[in-house]
């Protein structure tokens, strides 16, 4: 489509501005193109048929339609173009000190990317910035039920310790930061909140997983918490497998079983494996 072929190539142009510091020349760009799109939308794509998440009751049924059907986040034909287009448009405005601006362009990025945690997570930081704890954990929250990256799962876990640190909970803190390190996505945003905790009262080292998961189950975070980091761990393990790198698929395998139990990873093995090849089976 000549539509989305021209889309790429402005996006490619916008974000060469981005990186070169011209934010206003981008934002005049990203904006443009953001108008463009939004008419040619309304033009041709009468129905957003958008994939209802929560649709799917349990961890299983998601990881299957997942694997078997597709990813969820293609829509109509622009699909990754559009939410790449809003998320570069929330950057220009956040460079340019518009944070209300930002703020709408991220939530139309999860609009044509409802599974995009890393625009969730961004969204959340800007909420936080301005004040609004409700949805700055509404946010975070909501990442559990759509990861499958280890990396938005950690992330997720640093925006409560950062929530538990505001608040004074020092211990519950400490847990979110452990349940973070757990994950094994040692990010330069986990070490630097790592660093920071080293010490003092919310350093992880100072209570057990044990201990950690008790006072993160106290505070209402996800049950499936724990299925739903092993699921993504197993994932990353059977990609790096086939990757050849059989020490890091171990390493996440051993993970998982670590959060779930052995009978448990093994089930979820089987399921992503059979899932993956019912995948190949209709390709």
């Amino acid at each position: 489509m000549a539509e989305q072929a021209q889309l790429t190539d402005e996006l490619a142009a916008a974000e060469s501005l981005l990186i070169s510091g011209e934010d206003e020349l981008a934002l005049e760009l990203l904006s443009r193109l953001a108008e463009d799109v939004e008419e040619y939308v309304d033009r041709n794509c009468v129905a957003t048929d958008e994939v209802q998440w929560f649709s799917f009751p349990t961890i299983f049924e998601r990881l299957a339609y997942r694997r078997v059907e597709g990813d969820p986040r293609e829509l109509h034909d622009f699909g990754e173009p559009l939410d790449r287009l809003y998320s570069d448009l929330a950057l220009a405005h956040v460079r340019l000190g518009d944070y209300e601006a930002a703020t709408n362009a991220l939530k139309q990025a999860c609009r044509w990317n409802p599974m995009g945690c890393a625009y969730r997570l961004d969204l959340a930081d800007l909420f936080l910035t301005a004040g609004d704890l409700n949805e700055y954990l509404a946010l975070s929250y909501s990442v559990f039920e759509r990861a499958s990256d280890v990396r938005h799962l950690s992330r997720a876990f640093l925006n409560f310790a950062r929530h538990f640190q505001q608040t004074g909970r020092d211990e519950q803190a400490a847990a979110a930061l452990r349940c973070a390190r757990r994950l094994g996505a040692h990010d330069d945003a986990l070490a630097a909140a790592l660093d920071q905790a080293a010490g003092t009262a919310s350093d992880p080292d100072s209570i057990t997983d044990e201990r950690a998961s008790e006072l993160l189950a106290a505070e209402g975070l996800p049950d499936a918490a724990n299925a739903e980091v092993a699921v993504c761990l197993l994932m990353c393990a059977s990609d790096a497998a086939r990757a050849g790198d059989k020490a890091q698929a171990t390493s996440w395998m051993v993970q998982a079983r670590d959060l779930v139990g052995a009978p448990a990873a093994a089930a979820l093995l089987e399921l992503i494996n059979e899932s993956e090849s019912d995948g190949e089976g209709e390709a």
